[in-house]
């Protein structure tokens, strides 16, 4: 696994972002460099984080190639991280996938599902241990880990069983480690996005399938709007915590009925 880097300075304030390829991802991490943060760029795509990195408005990156499902992958992430910058201030739980969603629950694979689960709930604990070992071990001690939930730790979509059923165990993730963290001065919060204009949610412009049956075209917001809650999230001192924030696109069907 290698990894490129922009020259090395003296950072303050050191992020992991996964799944910084694209979408929400690369929105965040564009967010904490423009805010003075140095960026560790993990995702499975060399190729997509040298493109996230050629667009980082300033401050010092790290590349490095990640599957977030592999033990030993994400224990080199974290071990690059260190060896770079010698700490982590932050871990942005990003990586996930919507693979199998649409499809029926009778009719669900399930290599599908084991899938669905080694990304977005057992690789989100793989890297919210390497970074607790980290911010536990490391002085001054103590960071902040902030879990991407969903809409969908809420509410399910139709045909989506285990996307949903991932997004509501990342809550319970959440709550443990923020639970477990307090020791240590570890804080753990939870954004839960809805709606917001990445690749993922393109369809949601072109129309999608409603509770009802219906087909319907749903609003969208800007990335940048996640991320601007990300960086005040982690600009917070760790005596503070946002413990769960939603940011929605405002007229999206989730409040109410529909």
């Amino acid at each position: 696994m290698g990894h490129t880097s922009r020259v090395r300075c003296a950072p303050m304030s050191i992020a992991v972002v996964t799944g910084a390829g694209s979408g929400i991802g690369r929105s965040v991490a564009l967010a904490l460099a423009a805010a003075g943060w140095s960026v560790a760029l993990a995702g499975r795509r060399a190729e997509a984080l040298e493109e996230t990195a050629a667009v980082l408005p300033s401050g010092e990156f790290l590349c490095v190639p990640t599957d977030v499902t592999s033990e030993e992958e994400v224990t080199a992430l974290f071990a690059s991280v260190r060896d770079h910058w010698g700490r982590v201030d932050l871990l942005f739980n990003n990586a996930g996938t919507f693979a199998g969603g649409g499809v029926p629950v009778e009719d669900l694979d399930p290599a599908t599902w084991r899938a669905v689960v080694d990304v977005n709930l057992t690789g989100a604990f793989l890297c919210a241990q390497a970074a607790f070992r980290t911010m536990k071990e490391q002085d001054p001690q103590g960071g902040r880990i902030i879990n991407n939930g969903s809409i969908s730790a809420h509410v399910p979509r139709p045909h989506s069983i285990a996307y949903t059923a991932t997004k509501h165990a990342m809550t319970g993730l959440t709550k443990s480690l923020s639970l477990d963290g307090r020791a240590y001065r570890i804080a753990c919060g939870q954004i839960d996005i809805g709606n917001a204009a990445t690749e993922m949610t393109a369809r949601m412009q072109t129309g999608i399938l409603q509770a009802n049956g219906e087909t319907a075209v749903e609003p969208v917001m800007d990335a940048a709007d996640v991320a601007a809650t990300v960086v005040h999230m982690a600009a917070l001192p760790l005596e503070a915590n946002v413990q769960f924030a939603t940011v929605m696109a405002t007229a999206m069907p989730y409040i109410g009925r529909g």
